[in-house]
């Protein structure tokens, strides 16, 4: 039955609310569209949950056909569960933890990893069960620090995440590009550009995983790219080629007066010499472990990175109350003798070390530094790995001559090879062909249904409004009536074209208003429609209505009995 905007719940707005930053944000509040409860917390009122659900429906047909079956999993969850695999403590405070009335404690789920491998050991027993690919469309929760950007940092939303199980690392890429294949079409059909990248595993973790990006400049993530060979990862994960130092003899250790000089750019500046002759020290407290971070001076640490090197959970910048502590002295710290050092301490070399010869570093004393420290001979360390941060302008990591570009992107969707991380420490296994118990091989994938909502404002609007794709819009029609109050034939065209709309599995939104014509088609515009027909007393005494594309410049007249296949043509279009 068509929507008649006169019993309609909710209304649109003028202006947009001071309170939101983005278009996207805007134009949900302005088209009535959600409706804040709290920080992070919204009700979708009809026309947003009637695009939901037709989102829902484009995700559940692709995972059905990438051979998952969907389930629902409850969203309180006990602790215990988490405890097992040690998430409690990886995501801290942006859990939601109550307790019962028999005082134990239980979560609101962010995700449901431990629970879908718990429903596996419950379930599964022998390789002939395998492999499985489930999922859900479940409500989610997490404590963010701050919701931001309407529905794309929340506390409470929605996530399709799919799960699966298989018997080894050969067996998992099938699902894992069955679930990846679906999320490219996924988008696609939501009308929603996007690429793949690299991407940090985080909290979620396991052996690698891949976003799906939709490129805008309200995202959170910093998006790197190579135009020449295609390379794409987040700025978390993204990888750089090194500019190689020149090969030298390595010089003798010498100290140097450096009166006033704290930093990388005043030292280089003093001595005379390129940034890329330093070494670059920083200091980091790991879970309550001190990390002493070496880096090439003309680089910057990624502390994602360096948190994964040591494998903690949290990573921050030590106070200077810490460096002092530890007998270091801030702008003038060096590694040489630190390996030495009875204190316990995370000595961490970035890749760019080992083969720049003859670097100016820290004497770990006041206004003094070192000439021609070399790695191997003056210091070294049992961690030499990547912890570079990568920046616009890089050599592309791959062997081509592109350089690297930065963008901003929104994250719709990620997918995980999980591997063992989950199944080990549960126990989760099955029987293989040998009669051996083995732990099952997994993948996680998830998808935003409110981000990718977002980011369809987001990437379709004009100064107007809404610019709905089809394949996700409230309603394919909107009809605008002008004269109804006044004239009886205008309200008999008005459900005959309903009518026949619906009755051609087309859905319909009617604005029978006594409102003025300006009020109505502006709404119209907001709204956004795909297709807009006008019903008026003018019209209907040629016998056409008014027919116009939300995303046309123009408008023309189709006959009255016409409307349905004039309708389907410009849906196709």
């Amino acid at each position: 039955m068509a929507q008649r905007m006169s019993t309609l719940f909710g209304r649109t707005l003028r202006e947009s609310p001071a309170e939101a930053e983005t278009a996207n944000h805007q134009l949900a509040l302005r088209a009535g569209l959600i409706t804040q409860l709290a920080a992070g917390v919204y009700s979708y009122m009809p026309l947003a949950w009637r695009s939901l659900r037709r989102i829902e429906q484009i995700i559940r047909e692709e995972m059905d056909a990438a051979g998952a079956q969907e389930l629902h999993m409850p969203a309180i969850q006990p602790l215990e569960l988490w405890q097992e695999t040690g998430r409690d403590k990886a995501y801290g405070p942006v859990l939601f933890r109550l307790l019962d009335r028999r005082e134990r404690e239980h979560i609101l789920a962010p995700t449901h990893e431990e629970t879908v491998t718990d429903l596996f050991r419950k379930t599964v027993q022998s390789y002939r069960q395998l492999p499985q690919r489930v999922y859900q469309i479940q409500t989610k929760f997490r404590d963010e620090a701050r919701a931001r950007g309407g529905l794309i940092r929340v506390r409470e939303f929605i996530m399709k995440d799919a799960y699966s199980f298989d018997v080894d690392d050969e067996q998992f890429e099938l699902s894992y590009d069955a679930m990846s294949d679906a999320y490219e079409r996924v988008f696609a059909r939501c009308g929603i550009p996007v690429i793949p990248v690299q991407a940090d595993s985080g909290a979620i973790g396991g052996k690698r995983s891949q976003e799906f990006i939709f490129l805008s400049e309200i995202g959170e993530d910093t998006i790197v790219r190579c135009r020449t060979c295609g390379y794409a990862a987040n700025q978390e994960r993204a990888e750089f080629k090194r500019v190689a130092a020149q090969p030298e003899e390595a010089g003798a250790l010498e100290e140097v007066s450096t009166p006033g000089t704290t930093t990388i750019a005043g030292l280089a500046a003093l001595l005379g010499i390129p940034e890329s002759k330093t070494a670059k020290a920083a200091f980091f407290m790991a879970d309550h472990e001190p990390v002493f971070a070496v880096i090439r001076g003309d680089l910057e640490v990624n502390e994602l990175k360096l948190q994964n090197s040591v494998g903690a959970q949290e990573l921050r910048a030590m106070t200077e109350e810490e460096v002092a502590e530890l007998g270091w002295v801030a702008g003038y710290a060096s590694p040489v003798g630190l390996a030495r050092s009875e204190r316990k301490v995370r000595l961490i070399a970035d890749i760019s070390i080992p083969d720049a010869p003859n670097l100016v570093a820290g004497a770990n004393k006041v206004d003094t530094h070192l000439r021609n420290v070399n790695y191997g001979r003056d210091w070294t360390t049992e961690t030499v790995t990547d912890i570079g941060l990568a920046r616009e302008g890089d050599p592309c990591v791959n062997d081509c001559t592109g350089a690297l570009e930065m963008e901003r992107g929104i994250e719709l969707g990620h997918v995980f090879h999980l591997g063992t991380v989950y199944s080990d420490p549960m126990d989760a296994t099955f029987t293989d062909a040998e009669g051996e118990r083995r732990h099952v091989v997994m993948g996680s994938y998830g998808i935003g249904l409110g981000r990718i909502l977002a980011s369809a404002l987001e990437s379709n609007h004009d100064d107007a409004g809404i610019i709905w794709p089809a394949s996700i819009a409230p309603y394919d029609v909107h009809i605008v009536t002008i004269g109804m109050d006044k004239d009886p034939a205008v309200g008999e065209a008005l459900e005959r074209v309903e009518r026949e709309l619906e009755a051609a599995g087309l859905s319909v939104l009617s604005d029978d208003r006594d409102e003025r014509p300006g009020v109505k088609f502006n709404d119209a515009d907001l709204l956004g429609m795909p297709i807009r027909l006008t019903v008026s007393t003018r019209n209907l005494k040629t016998g056409v209505v008014e027919l116009k594309a939300r995303d046309a410049d123009e408008a023309s007249t189709v006959p009255l009995d016409g409307v349905v296949a004039a309708v389907r043509e410009a849906l196709s279009d």
